[in-house]
């Protein structure tokens, strides 16, 4: 037999807040952002600002901090043609997101780009 479950809230025990993933993992901030680092809000979670470092080098200031740096992250570059796009563990931190957009040559380039951080927020 099918069951369906509709609600339009779910809360914790007390009412009061979010409740917890058990043995889940979820996307903790992801963005979309142009090639010069400018957010696609509508397409954004826990991002609150970007700056382009130059060439195909990209970072995003997380809304709410992860609890250390050692996240994980995943990228992925837009537009046509092979490129490629790797998470910057060099330059990022608790509060920010840092990756690379490069050619299939590797030779950083400017395109609009996508991103997920997956951790613990702080």
């Amino acid at each position: 037999m099918t069951s369906v479950l509709n609600v339009d809230t779910i809360a914790d025990k007390a009412g009061t807040g979010p409740v917890g993933l058990t043995k889940q993992v979820a996307a903790k901030a992801h963005v979309t952002g142009s090639d010069a680092a400018a957010i696609v809000s509508s397409q954004s979670f826990n991002i609150t600002s970007g700056t382009d470092h130059g060439t195909g080098d990209y970072s995003y200031a997380f809304t709410s901090n992860l609890d250390n740096a050692s996240y994980s992250g995943a990228v992925s570059p837009h537009g046509g043609g092979l490129r490629m796009a790797t998470h910057s563990t060099v330059r990022s931190t608790t509060s920010v997101f840092a990756f690379y957009v490069a050619t299939d040559t590797s030779t950083l380039s400017n395109h609009g780009h996508s991103g997920a951080a997956f951790g613990d927020l702080a």
